[in-house]
């Protein structure tokens, strides 16, 4: 029986697409559905896709919507129990889709949304560049691990959210009237964080499955770690990501440390030639919180599930410790 939909958001792949399809397949786990959604490719990997792996199933769009509203395209054609998303820029270790089914078979409460697989650098494969995401009380979200040694992190454990690139996801809980899909107001960027932290606010967890290795090359849609595009798109998700996820009194009781964190990014894009795109994309955060669509994703309050905002909240506090230990 199939257990798992693999959806894989692609743009201008043509360098990893075929060697990344190639390793799910040539995987343990041969029981997988495949479903790549291009978005308006030029470089003819949608045509590579379509030749030589006909039993992937292509969805076709006409411009790019996003990373978010790509792999929404996915989940909404999946019926397995399980989605995995996964970069284009990967390479599957041979036990991949298998190591994240059993950390998910093995909850029998049903009350993990997500495992996160552990990402080591494709050309530096002593290093880890994902071992799960946390965020932390200054607005920032950062990768636990990154540039350490894969074998410090054999062992699975909760994290704040699951880092999107090479991760697992209950599907009956992406229904919208769940947890929900992957919010498209984001395009690309914390959106990962922001369906974990919703996650949580609905009182489901977060795992890191130290035994899912992929190998990724990193950037490879964006063209660089720090570029114009990325900047302003991502200092205006983190805005909008407090907006829509915190209460107006965890804003409140968080400010002091948000403000340093804006304060200390600023200065940091300042000093690679890149502040006013930062603050740009600041800006443009707080004018989308405000529209109609920033509003609409607000997450409402709800008294029932304070528990679990006074949980996430020491957790913001506690990865601040994590961030500087």
């Amino acid at each position: 029986m199939t257990k798992t939909t693999i959806v894989i958001p692609n743009y201008n792949g043509m360098n990893y697409i075929q060697s990344c399809l190639e390793s799910l397949y040539g995987g343990t786990t041969k029981e997988i559905e495949v479903v790549v959604v291009d978005n308006a490719s030029t470089d003819g990997s949608m045509e590579l896709v379509r030749d030589r792996f006909p039993q992937v199933r292509l969805i076709v769009n006409e411009k790019n919507t996003g990373f978010s509203h790509a792999v929404n395209q996915g989940i909404h054609v999946s019926a397995t129990p399980y989605v995995i998303l996964l970069n284009n820029d990967t390479q599957a270790d041979f036990s991949f889709v298998h190591e994240l089914e059993k950390v998910m078979d093995s909850d029998k409460d049903q009350k993990l949304f997500s495992a996160s697989a552990k990402l080591v650098s494709l050309y530096d494969k002593d290093k880890v560049d994902d071992a799960g995401d946390y965020y932390c009380a200054l607005g920032w979200a950062f990768a636990r691990g990154k540039g350490k040694a894969p074998e410090r992190y054999d062992k699975d454990c909760d994290i704040f959210a699951a880092c999107a690139g090479a991760a697992i996801y209950r599907r009956e809980l992406l229904e919208e009237t769940k947890v929900g899909l992957f919010d498209e107001e984001h395009f690309a960027y914390f959106e990962d964080i922001d369906i974990g932290y919703r996650a949580k606010i609905y009182g489901y967890r977060n795992k890191f499955a130290a035994n899912s290795i992929v190998y990724h090359a990193g950037s490879a849609a964006s063209g660089s770690r720090y570029n114009t595009f990325k900047t302003r798109l991502a200092s205006r998700n983190s805005v909008y990501l407090i907006y829509k996820n915190m209460p107006a009194l965890q804003i409140l009781l968080n400010l002091p440390f948000l403000v340093m964190g804006f304060l200390i990014k600023t200065a940091f894009f300042a000093r690679k030639g890149m502040g006013r795109d930062y603050v740009s994309g600041l800006i443009r955060g707080i004018r989308l919180s405000a529209s109609p669509a920033g509003r609409r994703h607000k997450q409402c309050f709800d008294r029932r599930r304070i528990g679990n905002y006074v949980s996430i909240q020491f957790e913001l506090w506690k990865n601040l410790f994590r961030l500087f230990a």
